[in-house]
């Protein structure tokens, strides 16, 4: 949390870090909570996540990040005083970067999470990036990677965040290539 000491924060910013406690997520998912912006709103705070299916990092196949901005005066850019922004990364097979569809795709993966989790939200934007590498020289050996990026903000509804979590966590699997799991199913770890 960044702008002010340890306790001092407002109700609506504590309530809005307590309903990002306690989620169930995929086994792939894994969470950790880094530095937040510290320019752009009075609290902040910022989660990462990597998607893979193992504890090797070589195994990695998507990772994101998930930031809560509040500002209890609001900003006239964001139309409240909570502003949510996501980011989700993953490589792609290659056949999947030539795709002219790939852009809308990967915002419907969001868009698709949010209503699936009911998340309730206004003043969205965002974007969609496809990046394909090619390498030469002493490179060559490597084949050509294919990337896509999914960056978006919107200003939450209320500040209970759990959809907006759960969203960004679902948008972020999808991208890394994880299909959903059905309601009331429990993904199970790989066993060693």
């Amino acid at each position: 949390m960044t702008g002010q000491s340890p306790g001092v924060a407002p109700f609506e910013f504590e309530q809005a870090l307590l309903s990002l406690r306690g989620h169930r997520l995929r086994p792939e998912f894994r969470l950790e909570e880094v530095p937040a912006p510290t320019r752009v709103a009075p609290y902040a705070l910022a989660l990462s996540a990597e998607v893979n299916p193992t504890s090797d990092p070589d195994t990695m196949v998507g990772s994101g990040r998930f930031v809560v901005l509040y500002d209890p005066d609001g900003q006239e850019a964001w139309n409240g005083s909570f502003r949510v922004i996501v980011m989700g990364r993953a490589q792609l097979e290659r056949e999947l970067g030539a795709d002219p569809f790939l852009g809308e795709v990967g915002w419907a993966w969001l868009t698709d999470a949010l209503r699936d989790e009911g998340a309730d939200y206004h003043s969205l934007s965002g974007s969609v990036t496809r990046v394909l590498s090619e390498s030469f020289g002493g490179l060559e050996l490597r084949d050509s990677d294919v990337e896509i990026e999914i960056r978006a903000s919107w200003s939450p509804a209320t500040y209970d965040l759990r959809p907006h979590f759960r969203a960004w966590a679902l948008m972020a699997c999808c991208a890394a290539g994880l299909p959903p799991i059905p309601e009331n199913v429990t993904a199970l770890g790989r066993r060693h």
